[in-house]
């Protein structure tokens, strides 16, 4: 499933990943760290030589600021498509919870009749009862919604 979300990326998607992973990294930290010395030393000169960005930096800050604002992009596009994937494994394992809580109750119930079938004694215990009747997943969700807190 995730070889296969990965692969049917589009390719606009494919470099914003890749450009939200780079610009995780500590090269990308130290790279502009680099940058921004030589930009200020390259336009702050005590001897009074003209500067092409003088302080305060107005073209400088022009640039980080876009940079900034296309970077945030990409990391909202790559955090959406995972939130996405994320959602889908969700569903994916709800079904596959829901599929084994009904085949262990149908085991439980098994294990029931063949005890009744041999004669041993369960007894009357409540908790067996409760096990093998099928769960209600509309009771449960109403249970959930009763005593979850709301977010506020």
């Amino acid at each position: 499933m995730e070889k296969q979300a990965l692969e049917s990326r589009t390719l606009s998607a494919r470099i914003g990943d890749a450009i939200a992973t780079h610009a995780g990294r500590m090269w990308f930290i130290a790279a502009h760290m680099v940058w921004f010395a030589i930009w200020i030393a390259l336009n702050i000169d005590p001897h009074g030589r003209a500067a092409f960005d003088p302080y305060p930096f107005s073209l400088l800050t022009m640039i980080v600021s876009l940079e900034s604002i296309f970077l945030s992009l990409f990391i909202l596009m790559s955090q959406n498509r995972s939130g996405l994937q994320a959602e889908q494994r969700n569903h994916l394992d709800l079904q596959i919870n829901l599929l084994a809580e009904d085949e262990n109750t149908k085991i439980l119930q098994m294990l029931q009749a063949l005890c009744e079938h041999h004669n041993l004694a369960i007894g009357n215990d409540p908790e067996i009862q409760v096990m093998t009747r099928r769960t209600e997943v509309g009771e449960v969700i109403s249970d959930l919604q009763k005593n979850l807190p709301i977010p506020e």
